[in-house]
């Protein structure tokens, strides 16, 4: 017996004796052996999830903080039924999903999580360089492709460096779980200070911060927050005008914000996260704990002081005194005008469509101006003279790079050591993810070969996703980023509601679960918590997929894609059916 057989034995009986003299002692017990829950938060607590909550706050105020809430609570339910299928069965959920419910499936599941580890990786180590130039190394990391590369290979051998002692077991692994835990703890305080400085200068409504857990299925379809306030005080036809494009624009803030809480590839993880640390039915319960404590805890916090902190420092609020003004010249130097442009074009019913005001290209906003054509300069004295109530709506609309956020921490700490805790917080947060992606892939191409968890398989899993994020500024920066974006997370969103599907199916197995399948009562519950998780998931995909059909390119492609795949799961079916009669 080696020495992880050891610990897991131990860890067994420490389990036991806990159950043995109470609550109490159970508590600590979970706490201190918890571990897959924090390698989800890890990965959860992301760049997606800071511009998801960063935009909601924008657009609808504190009035949706209920979506991730009720996103993270269904995530957690599907995670804790594969968790549960899993440590009751003792299989693999890769090999037992192809045995027992469809091949198809499983090999799906396994193609997509890779396909998401690749691809986003790349902005996680985006994120990490913006960080360093924008907040902890302004001026000495370079903006040339060189300098890019460089920084993202000595991010990736420090991840490289976290991965390797995590698939050594005992004291290695114990360091791993000792930083993630740091890491996701540093986080939740960065965004955790802001709120407290925020209630404690009075400046927090509680009771509508509350109201904002509470969920409103009107805002699928009508707008809210403040922006509902201000769409109503306008004339009916001003409001039947800017109504379709605030939902569109809430909609999609919406899905991208409950998204983030639970991946296609987080399904994949926690399963195996559990095997390779030799987990068995008798960690059921620690399972649950840790996929509450460990995950949807810390989630919950950041995301929440986030879309406090965004709330009241952007929502229906004057992006600048340029942006508010009636002046012409001083409007078009606005550096929101060219976020809002479109909309308010739309508005006054111009047929100037573009007027190619890319900030930063080396003219002052004033000689731009004065090459406005007479049409142009028409067009942009009609915005500019629009009330200010629609100018609020349309710059709302517009979205903000994350880094922005860093201003609502200044009050607290002071600007320039605000600048640096959140460069701190958001470099984190995309280096414990990145860590996470690689750590997802080394798994995946194990299972994809059949071999077990570790050896030099595994490290080079984790390398090709390391890599494969590393070169974003090849990939990621270039036309390829919007494809990439659009094919990876429309085929995640439609394999997520299958992956739901599948875990159901697998809960539900008697071949596969035997005398642990659960019943009466107990099986009731599962079948309605889950039965929820799949619906939510099913409507999301489904108006994700539909919003991204409408791209003019990559719409047919992700309709083709989808539906191959639906009929090689009815055939998938089939195939098993006649494998079983025979």
């Amino acid at each position: 017996m080696g020495q992880a057989d050891i610990n897991v034995e131990q860890d067994r009986e420490a389990l036991a004796q806990a159950h043995a003299k109470g609550p109490i002692s159970v508590l600590g017990t979970y706490i201190r052996l918890s571990g897959p829950g924090w390698l989800q938060s890890a990965i959860t607590l992301g760049g997606g999830s800071l511009a998801g909550a960063l935009f909601l706050g924008i657009l609808g105020g504190t009035s949706m903080l209920w979506l991730q809430l009720m996103a993270i609570i269904m995530g957690v339910v599907m995670l804790s039924a594969i968790s549960y299928v899993t440590l009751s069965s003792g299989e693999r959920p890769f090999k037992a999903i192809n045995t027992h419910i469809n091949p198809v499936l499983g090999w799906g599941w396994l193609v997509a999580t890779g396909m998401a580890n690749m691809i986003w990786c790349m902005p996680q180590f985006s994120l990490c360089y913006e960080a360093l130039e924008k907040n902890l190394a302004v001026g000495k990391v370079g903006s040339s492709l060189g300098a890019k590369l460089g920084v993202s290979a000595v991010i990736l051998i420090v991840a490289s460096i976290v991965v390797v002692l995590n698939s050594h077991r005992g004291m290695a692994a114990k360091i791993f779980d000792w930083l993630l835990k740091a890491l996701v703890g540093m986080i939740v305080i960065c965004f955790f200070g802001v709120t407290i400085y925020l209630s404690r200068q009075g400046v927090l409504d509680w009771g509508s911060i509350f109201s904002g857990f509470l969920p409103d299925f009107s805002q699928w379809t009508y707008p809210t927050g403040k922006v509902e306030q201000l769409i109503q005080d306008l004339p009916q036809a001003d409001a039947d005008f800017w109504v379709p494009r605030v939902v569109k624009a809430q909609r999609a803030v919406m899905i991208g914000a409950a998204a983030t809480a639970v991946g296609i590839n987080m399904t994949f993880l926690m399963p195996y996260a559990m095997l390779q640390r030799g987990w068995n039915k008798t960690f059921r319960g620690l399972a649950r704990f840790d996929l509450a404590t460990g995950m949807a805890v810390p989630y919950v916090l950041v995301t929440t002081c986030v879309v406090i902190a965004a709330a009241q420092a952007f929502h229906a609020t004057p992006p600048n005194t340029e942006f508010m003004s009636s002046d012409p010249a001083t409007f078009y130097s606005s550096k929101t005008f060219k976020g809002a442009q479109v909309a308010l074009l739309a508005r006054i019913d111009s047929k100037v469509k573009d007027f190619k005001m890319d900030a930063g290209d080396g003219k002052t906003q004033d000689a731009k101006f004065s090459e406005l054509t007479e049409v142009q300069f028409a067009a942009v004295a009609k915005m500019a003279k629009l009330p200010e109530a629609e100018k609020l709506i349309a710059s709302s609309m517009v979205k903000r790079n994350a880094f922005t956020l860093s201003s609502s921490l200044a009050p607290l700490l002071g600007k320039k050591v605000a600048i640096y805790v959140f460069g701190v917080g958001v470099f984190a947060m995309g280096l414990s993810t990145i860590i996470i992606l690689m750590l997802i892939n080394g798994f995946v191409f194990c299972e994809a070969v059949g071999k077990s968890q570790g050896g030099p398989l595994f490290i080079i899993g984790c390398l090709v996703a390391g890599v494969s994020g590393a070169i974003w500024p090849l990939v990621w920066d270039g036309p390829a980023k919007l494809w990439l974006a659009i094919l990876t997370s429309s085929f995640g969103m439609m394999l997520l509601p299958i992956a739901y599907i599948t875990f159901f199916m697998m809960m539900n197995s008697k071949t596969l679960m035997g005398d642990e399948k659960p019943k009466g009562a107990s099986m009731v519950t599962w079948n309605v918590l889950m039965g929820i998780s799949v619906l939510g998931a099913l409507g999301a995909a489904a108006t994700a997929i539909w919003d991204k059909a409408s791209h003019p390119v990559a719409g047919p492609l992700v309709i083709g894609v989808g539906i191959s795949y639906l009929v090689l799961v009815v055939f998938g079916f089939i195939y098993k059916a006649r494998k079983k009669a025979a």
